[in-house]
């Protein structure tokens, strides 16, 4: 039967695919796998791109970031002898195809854009941990894939031995999370992947990031954010001046007040002479 799609707003994008004869039991849970929305033109943002994920007609996974990828590929020189290397800085678009699963343990989203020229693989992992303070869960990014054409021209001008890579990561322990807790970082974060032309390192370059793709609330919502390191130091120094000035603000109060109570308290002792000679005009 043919996979339905939920539409929102424009530009959501409609997915319908024919899937081959298969059991029951996988043809539901592949219709499942398929129930994506692309909403990302709710975002203010012209780069940032919103992905749903959903299962028996509940969101289980939703991601919001902005996505560039910098591809190192090889061209000849003026003179056809010599290799050199060029730089595709790829952006992934607002127009992206999406699918994705959802699972207790493992959820993955996939994306693609310009005809399959392009794919970004997203696997994500959830574990349970001793700690000293008992069991704990928590999730993380466990694998990247970004599939890439060196023939696609978009991008890529006249490269040497055009055809199609995949850049992966390696050992991948990146967005660690609380469970039921999303992941949220504005900063720009850099994670690179190893390419199979010629093991050349393309980076992923993520910035406004919010992910969870486990244990979603409600709709559309997001569970309480865990921020990253860096966002974390950030709003740090952005607060420390203002507690560091209510300090000293509250030291200068507090010290005038005490010179005050202690200078009327001292005008209103009396005052001994000194000079003894001067006791005669007391009294």
């Amino acid at each position: 039967p043919p996979l339905r799609s939920r539409v929102l707003l424009h530009p959501v994008r409609l997915l319908r695919k024919e899937l081959p004869a298969v059991p029951a039991d996988a043809a539901a849970r592949l219709a499942a796998e398929q129930e994506v929305e692309n909403l990302s033109g709710l975002s203010p943002n012209p780069e940032k791109d919103i992905f749903v994920v959903r299962e028996n007609r509940t969101t289980c996974l939703m991601a919001e970031f902005a996505a560039k990828f910098i591809v190192p590929y090889d061209v000849w020189a003026s003179n056809y002898v010599d290799l050199i290397t060029e730089q595709a800085d790829i952006p992934l678009p607002r127009g992206a195809d999406v699918k994705g699963k959802c699972g207790t343990n493992e959820s993955e989203l996939e994306l693609s854009w310009l005809d399959q020229a392009y794919t970004l693989k997203l696997s994500f992992l959830k574990e349970g941990h001793n700690t000293s303070r008992g069991p704990e869960a928590s999730w993380r990014l466990s694998r990247i894939q970004f599939t890439y054409d060196t023939t696609e021209r978009t991008y890529f001008k006249d490269a040497v031995s055009p055809g199609k890579h995949t850049a992966s990561s390696h050992r991948l322990s990146a967005l660690v999370t609380p469970a039921g807790r999303s992941y949220e970082c504005q900063a720009q974060q850099t994670i690179s992947l190893v390419s199979s032309d010629h093991q050349k390192s393309v980076q992923l370059l993520l910035s406004e990031v919010r992910i969870q793709p486990f244990d979603i609330p409600a709709d559309f919502v997001f569970s309480e954010e865990h921020k990253c390191p860096v966002d974390q130091r950030e709003q740090l120094e952005e607060t420390l001046p203002l507690i560091l000035g209510l300090i000293l603000g509250l030291v200068i109060v507090i010290t005038l007040g005490i010179y005050h109570i202690h200078h009327k308290l001292t005008a209103s002792q009396v005052q001994i002479p000194r000079d003894r000679s001067q006791y005669k005009h007391m009294g």
